[in-house]
């Protein structure tokens, strides 16, 4: 009995969830030159396995996974897909009809994103992550369906992004305005991500409002007076308007950072000995400043019992700019979204992410080098972000927009004449490539009598591929040994 009670679970249900449903064929993956673009750097993964280049796929995104798996189950690092939001409306780059259905019946949304996360998954490292972006008609159900597949204790967090201001077009129904997207972001093993430190920009704290007029002196005869008389007495002219007056304050505090400090309280049960004793000391010895060298740390400065905390720690580079910044929150409230229209020239009405957001996303997790995975490929900005920043990667497309859009924007990123979304941060000036893939069809057709026989449009390469795959072995004839058609994917054994 308490052996039943330990295998019980929580899980979502819904029609049609546990049909039995056919095998899905691993198809193979045809490059159709024509399409693919640029010198393709190959090689090896981190995880150490072999790399053919950055690949964008025209074709259904589960057949398309379900390929990808033999010879990338364990080796994605990242994972961003912005599925169907099952809003009820179409999307598309002109406003009309897109090539999946943005309204599909509930359950079979859930059924469809259900066997999708389950081969993602596979195909994620052990210290890989994933992120879904979708808002709030699925999101919910969703968080749900990845609880049970990559576990509750993987979840990491649910990201709220300022997606969108109000309008007069936008606040004529009733209820509040719905600004906000999620992102829903877990990892295959908690236990083995390493997870890179982001800070987001911020407006200056004013509430470190002491400025220290002689730094260069020694600590003990510092002078402090408030930052804003200080900045006031700097002032030449007196005519600025407010913005440009709070703009230039701003500047003044980012410029002089290393001098400008406030006092923050000492923790009598989270502070060290030597810490809490020059505490003690400092509060008898009232307005002299204490100082604590530390070899591997910054020296701490105490001053009537309080800390001296020193702004410059808030300064950081973000996006090729220097800024007040503050640890990155599951608040995302400073990616802006006006103007990506134009990001990688390419049209997406409403369907269009910022670069920089999913620039925020593969930082949080990866390294250069690292694989990044986009099977919602949209207009292809994932991959144009993955290029820009040195990492490898796999779109998938079902539409046309693997022609019209992720073509000629991923052109332009491999030219360097994409100067739009990150380019600058980056300092991307071009370079790399990708190969364009199409799905192979079906490997059995039905014949006019009901049997089911080899598809015609497989020529004998194709064929000998298909079996290989098949069999789970990848097709590589060999030029010198005739008998060598492949090796086995787990074994690396000749066939």
């Amino acid at each position: 009995m308490a052996q039943d009670k330990k295998l019980q679970k929580l899980e979502l249900t819904w029609i049609g969830k546990d049909d039995s449903r056919e095998p899905i064929e691993p198809r193979i993956l045809i490059e159709n030159p024509d399409y693919s673009y640029g010198t393709v750097e190959t090689g090896t993964l981190p995880n150490g396995k072999s790399w053919n280049g950055n690949m964008l796929i025209h074709g259904d995104n589960l057949l398309a996974l379900k390929a990808l798996e033999q010879n990338y189950t364990g080796a994605v690092k990242c994972i961003y897909i912005d599925p169907p939001f099952n809003t009820g409306a179409r999307i598309n780059a002109d406003g009309q009809e897109i090539g999946y259905d943005d309204g599909i019946e509930h359950s079979i949304w859930l059924n469809m994103m259900y066997e999708r996360f389950a081969i993602l998954y596979n195909l994620l490292r052990d210290d890989g992550a994933i992120f879904v972006h979708l808002d709030d008609n699925e999101a919910d159900y969703c968080k749900v369906i990845l609880d049970e597949i990559f576990h509750r204790e993987n979840f990491m967090n649910r990201i709220t992004i300022d997606a969108r201001s109000p309008s007069a077009f936008s606040t004529v129904n009733p209820g509040m305005f719905v600004a906000s997207e999620y992102i829903l972001y877990y990892v295959k093993d908690r236990k083995r991500l390493r997870e890179n430190q982001l800070r987001a920009k911020r407006n200056p704290d004013y509430a470190y409002n002491k400025y220290i007029t002689n730094i260069d002196a020694s600590y003990e005869d510092w002078i402090f007076k408030p930052v804003a008389q200080v900045f006031s007495e700097t002032q030449k002219t007196r005519s600025l308007n407010p913005e440009s007056l709070i703009k230039k304050y701003n500047e003044f505090i980012i410029r002089n950072a290393h001098r400008i400090c406030r006092y923050t309280a000492i923790s009598d049960s989270g502070a060290g000995q030597k810490i809490l004793d020059i505490k003690a000391e400092s509060l008898i010895h009232r307005d002299k400043i204490f100082k604590l060298k530390r070899e591997d740390k910054d020296d701490v400065y105490i001053i009537n019992g309080q800390q001296l905390a020193f702004y410059n720690k808030n300064i950081c580079k973000i996006n090729g700019e220097i800024c007040a910044s503050m640890p990155l929150t599951d608040i995302w409230t400073d990616i802006a979204w006006e103007g990506i229209a134009k990001e990688g020239n390419v049209t997406f009405k409403k369907g269009k992410k910022p670069e920089k957001l999913i620039q925020r996303c593969i930082s949080l997790v990866t390294e250069e080098g690292d694989l990044v995975l986009d099977s919602f490929l949209g207009s292809g900005t994932t991959a144009a972000v993955a290029q820009k920043m040195g990492r490898r990667y796999i779109g998938v497309e079902l539409g046309q927009h693997a022609y019209t859009h992720c073509v000629p924007r991923l052109k332009m990123v491999t030219d360097g004449t994409d100067l739009g979304g990150i380019s600058k941060a980056q300092n991307w000036k071009g370079g790399n490539g990708f190969k364009f893939y199409e799905l192979a069809p079906s490997l059995l057709k039905e014949d006019k009598f009901g049997n089911l026989v080899i598809n015609k449009e497989y020529n004998a390469d194709m064929l000998a591929a298909a079996m290989a795959k098949q069999e789970g072995f990848t097709y590589a004839p060999s030029t010198d040994v005739y008998w060598k058609q492949g090796y086995s994917s787990t074994l690396r054994r000749s066939s």
